[in-house]
């Protein structure tokens, strides 16, 4: 049986740092009532013309040098962002232009901050029934294009940034397991309330930012990640002590700080990056995988947990042995 491995990892940030002094200045809000609320300290944006695929490629190049891998040996790309760099052709497609690679599929996936998870189980799924053997897997996001700076509720959250894994075909289990959920009766908690069907219209900013009503995504967000770690442990047989590191969407450090309990894990066992890099969406997980494959706290071998939340609502998870 053909399973699939992660076979490289990779991350990218925007030079320009923002810390959360710097939105005093520009929103009432203060640092302490940021990082009560959040545990953000700082978040890295984007500049005026850098773009999703900008970030995506340069951590798609890291993920493959990790991986040892050049054009020739990727036959899937899967990208997932909310913020794409275009209406069409995909950020994939862009990206793989980039890359020098051709003929392979390349598509994104929309599924917000859980999109990473979404775009991994969708390349194993295409590894696991032969349509691919080296799958680029990427999370990209410009989210800081989407914010409504005036709005101290939503642009203290969020940032920009990119992680990717190669993923290989294997004779032995890497991902030994994903799990996707969605519910749309929820969408309006979280959402850009403009589009294109819709006639989207530039000059209407204020409907084409991120619109939040924080509580109660908070609250759905403990309960459903709550759900899907049970998921995750029964599906495989497994016990909360067989899991050595959660890596979590990162979004809000109460919100990690309540899985790692529920898991009975330290959160010295927790790959933990709200603090730098703020909420980044579908680049979230992939960013906090590979800082701490990088940093060695990773090892092969080990058996990690990612799960994610979003808009839609979409919830997640990945099981899976590195």
């Amino acid at each position: 049986m053909t399973y699939s491995r992660i076979a490289g990892t990779g991350s990218f940030l925007p030079e320009k740092v923002v810390t959360n002094h710097d939105l005093e200045k520009i929103v009432d809000t203060s640092d302490q009532w940021i990082q009560d609320r959040t545990g953000i300290k700082q978040r890295y944006i984007a500049g005026e013309n850098e773009t999703t695929g900008d970030l995506a490629e340069q951590a798609a190049r890291r993920a493959m040098d990790a991986a040892g891998k050049g054009p020739r040996d990727i036959d899937l790309i899967v990208l997932a962002t909310t913020t794409p760099d275009q209406i069409f052709p995909s950020t994939a497609c862009l990206v793989q232009s980039r890359l020098d690679i051709h003929g392979c599929p390349a598509f994104d996936i929309q599924a917000v901050c859980t999109g990473f998870v979404y775009a991994l189980a969708v390349a194993d799924n295409f590894i696991r029934a032969g349509n691919a053997t080296c799958a680029l897997v990427i999370g990209a996001e410009t989210f800081s294009k989407i914010l409504n700076w005036k709005d101290r509720g939503t642009c203290v959250l969020f940032g920009d940034g990119a992680g990717a894994v190669v993923l290989e075909a294997s004779e032995e289990p890497g991902i030994l397991s994903t799990h996707l959920h969605a519910d749309g009766d929820y969408a309006n908690l979280l959402h850009v309330p403009d589009g294109v069907s819709r006639g989207y219209d530039q000059v209407q900013q204020e409907r084409a930012f991120v619109e939040m009503r924080g509580n109660e995504v908070f609250k759905m967000a403990v309960n459903t990640l709550g759900r899907i770690v049970d998921e995750t442990l029964e599906h495989n047989g497994l016990k909360k002590s067989d899991i050595d590191w959660l890596i979590p969407h990162q979004a809000n450090f109460r919100i990690i700080r309540g899985i790692a309990r529920k898991l009975q894990l330290p959160i010295e066992r927790v790959v933990v990056t709200v603090a730098e890099h703020g909420n980044t969406s579908a680049a979230s997980v992939p960013l906090a995988f590979d800082v701490a494959v990088r940093d060695g706290r990773i090892k092969r071998g080990e058996t990690l947990l990612m799960e994610a939340f979003g808009g839609g609502f979409t919830w997640g998870s990945a099981l899976v042995k590195y």
